[in-house]
C-alpha cells in the first residue's frame, strides 16, 4: 500500500514551553528560545538536540521547530524544516517573504545540507546560527553533510543575511548534554 498523506507533529510540551504572545527582543532572546527548545527536546526524549524559531520583521514569533527525525520516522523532520513547515502553514504560503515581509530563522546549530537548501527556498531573509557545524561534529555523532565552500556567500547572493556564533556556548552545551546521554540515543 502506498501512503497518500504525511503527518508531522511537534511534541505536546512545545505548547507549554513557548509563549507566543511574548515579545522576543534581540538576538540573545531569540536564540535563547531556539537553544531552550533543543535542550527540552533532549530532556523530554522527543528528538535530537536541535531547535529553531522563525520571527517576523517586528520580532514576533511565527513558528518553532525541534528535531523529530526518529520519533516521526523521517529524515526530513529537522528543527529548521519543522519551523519552516509550521510557519508556511500558519501563513498559508510556501515562500514566507513572498509579500515583502521580513523573516528570520534562529537555529541552535548551523544547518545541515538539507536545511541549508531549504533556507532560501522557504523565503527567509536572515539566518542566525548558534553552534557551528564543527561544534556539532566535535560534540555529537551527527554528520551535517556537504555544503558549498562559500555557503554563506551563496545564501547572501540569494538575499539571505547570515550571522553566526550567537549564544554559541549555550548551544554547544545542549549538544554536549545530548552526547553525555541526557536523552534518547538517536
Amino acid at each position: 500500500m502506498l501512503y497518500a498523506q504525511v503527518h508531522l507533529t511537534l511534541p505536546a510540551w512545545v505548547f507549554q514551553e513557548v509563549d507566543t504572545d511574548r515579545p522576543y527582543h534581540g538576538d540573545d532572546e531569540r536564540m535563547a528560545l531556539a537553544a531552550q527548545l533543543a535542550r527540552r527536546n533532549v530532556e523530554m526524549e522527543t528528538g535530537g538536540p536541535f531547535g529553531a524559531a522563525i520571527f517576523d520583521g517586528n520580532g514576533k514569533l511565527v513558528s518553532v521547530g525541534v528535531n523529530r527525525v526518529v520519533p516521526q520516522s523521517t529524515s526530513l523532520a529537522h528543527a529548521e524544516i519543522m519551523a519552516f513547515m509550521t510557519a508556511q502553514q500558519r501563513l498559508q504560503r510556501f515562500r514566507l517573504n513572498q509579500d515583502g515581509g521580513h523573516f528570520s530563522l534562529y537555529t541552535s546549530a548551523q544547518p545541515c545540507c538539507q536545511c541549508y537548501g531549504a533556507s532560501f527556498w522557504a523565503g527567509i531573509d536572515e539566518l542566525v546560527i548558534g553552534a557551528r557545524a564543527d561544534d556539532v561534529h566535535e560534540l555529537t555523532e551527527f554528520d551535517e553533510g556537504p555544503l558549498p565552500t562559500d555557503w554563506i556567500g551563496e545564501l547572501q547572493q540569494r538575499g539571505v543575511k547570515v550571522r553566526t556564533d550567537v549564544l554559541r556556548q549555550t548551544c554547544r552545551e545542549v549538544l554536549a548534554a545530548y552526547q553525555r546521554g541526557a536523552g534518547v540515543r538517536y
